[in-house]
C-alpha cells in the first residue's frame, strides 16, 4: 500500500512537471507568478473569485505578484496539491475542510453538522481571525498556512423516491456520502444508511437505483444533473461546507509587509466576491431544477437537528475543539 501511494505521488509530479514546463514562477519585470491548484471548473464561483484576485494582486503591487489558477485538479487532487503546497512544487491550493481534519482534527469542529446558521455566519467566522488564528497556523509546521475560506453552500438531502420531511423517512434508503466517518455517522443519526462512494458515480447509482438519495448544495445537484433522477430536494440544511485557501509558508514570507498587505485586503475582496458569485450560482441552480421537473420540500428542522445532537457532543473531544464550537456558535447573527 505504501508503495503505491509513492508510486502515485511520482506519477503526479512527473505530470505536473510536464503541466508547468515553460511556465516559470518568475513574472514579468521581476514578479512573482504563484500557482493555485483547483479542483473546479472554470466557470465555478471558486474560479471566477480567485482569478480575479490574481488580476487585482498584480495590479496593486505593479506586477511583483500575480496568481495563475489551475482549475479542473489539473495539478492533481486535493489529497495531493497539499502535499505539493507543503514542499513548495505548487504554491497554493483550494481544499476542503475534510482534507485538513485529516492534518489536525480541531478542523473538524467546521465541518461538523449545524454549526452554522447561514452562509453569512459561516464567513464570519472561518474569516475571523480572533477565532481562527492559532487553528491555521496550527499547520505551519508543515509549511502550510491557511489563509482563510469559501462556502461550498448549505448541503441537504435529494431523493428519488419522495420528499424527506423528517428523519422517519429515510429509514432503509441508501444515501451517498463523502469517505469521512462524520459524514457517514451523520447520515446514518437522521435516519438512513451511509454509502461512500466516489463523486463522479453518483448519476449512475441513482439513476439505477443502487442508491435512494444523495447529499449536497443545489449548485453540485444542479451541475451534476443529479436533479434528472432524483427529483425530489429536501432543505435539512444540516451541513454548510467550507474551502480553505492554503499556501507555501515560505512563500508567503518573502513578501514585504507591503506586498502582504494587499495581498490579504484583496483576498478579503475574492471571500466577497464568491460569496455573491455562490448565492446567484444557488438562485439560478434551483431555478434550472424547477423548470426540469424537480421538486424543493421544507422539513421538520427541530427533529432533525434533535437527531443530529449526538454527533455534534461526541466530536468535541479536547478543549481547543470546545472553544472553536463555542466561538463559533457566539459569533451567529
Amino acid at each position: 500500500m505504501k508503495r503505491k501511494k509513492t508510486l502515485s505521488l511520482a506519477a503526479t509530479l512527473s505530470a505536473l512537471a510536464l503541466v508547468l514546463a515553460g511556465c516559470s514562477s518568475g513574472g514579468g519585470a521581476g514578479g512573482t507568478t504563484l500557482r493555485l491548484a483547483l479542483n473546479q471548473t472554470k466557470e465555478h464561483p471558486s474560479f471566477v473569485a480567485l482569478d480575479n484576485f490574481g488580476n487585482r494582486l498584480s495590479k496593486a503591487t505593479s506586477g511583483r505578484w500575480d496568481i495563475e489558477v489551475y482549475p479542473n485538479e489539473t495539478l492533481g487532487a486535493q489529497q495531493e496539491a497539499i502535499q505539493l503546497v507543503s514542499d513548495g512544487t505548487v504554491d497554493m491550493a483550494i481544499v476542503s475542510g475534510t482534507q485538513l481534519a485529516n492534518l489536525n482534527k480541531d478542523f473538524r469542529v467546521f465541518n461538523l453538522p449545524q454549526v452554522f446558521d447561514s452562509i453569512e455566519h459561516q464567513m464570519n467566522v472561518v474569516n475571523n481571525p480572533d477565532i481562527v488564528g492559532d487553528l491555521y497556523s496550527s499547520l505551519e509546521d508543515q509549511n502550510l498556512t491557511v489563509l482563510g475560506g469559501f462556502t461550498q453552500g448549505a448541503r441537504s438531502l435529494y431523493t428519488s423516491k419522495g420528499p424527506i420531511t423528517k428523519p422517519a423517512d429515510l429509514a432503509g434508503m441508501k444515501i451517498r456520502v463523502q469517505e469521512s466517518d462524520i459524514h457517514t455517522k451523520m447520515i446514518e443519526l437522521m435516519g438512513g444508511s451511509a454509502t461512500p462512494m466516489a463523486y463522479g458515480e453518483v448519476y449512475t447509482a441513482l439513476q439505477s437505483g443502487v442508491l435512494d438519495g444523495a447529499e449536497n448544495n443545489e449548485v453540485s445537484y444542479v451541475s451534476q444533473k443529479h436533479h434528472e433522477v432524483a427529483k425530489h430536494y429536501s432543505y435539512t440544511n444540516h451541513l454548510i461546507g467550507v474551502d480553505y485557501l492554503i499556501m507555501n509558508t515560505d512563500r508567503l514570507a518573502e513578501m514585504s509587509a507591503e506586498d502582504r498587505a494587499a495581498f490579504d485586503r484583496e483576498w478579503q475582496v475574492a471571500i466577497q466576491e464568491h460569496t455573491e458569485l455562490w448565492k446567484t450560482a444557488t438562485e439560478e441552480a434551483i431555478a434550472e431544477a424547477k423548470a426540469d421537473g424537480a421538486q424543493f420540500h421544507e422539513v421538520n428542522t427541530e427533529a432533525f437537528s434533535k437527531a443530529l445532537q449526538p454527533l455534534i457532543d461526541e466530536s468535541l473531544t479536547t478543549d481547543t475543539a470546545r472553544r472553536l464550537y463555542e466561538a463559533a456558535q457566539s459569533a451567529a447573527p
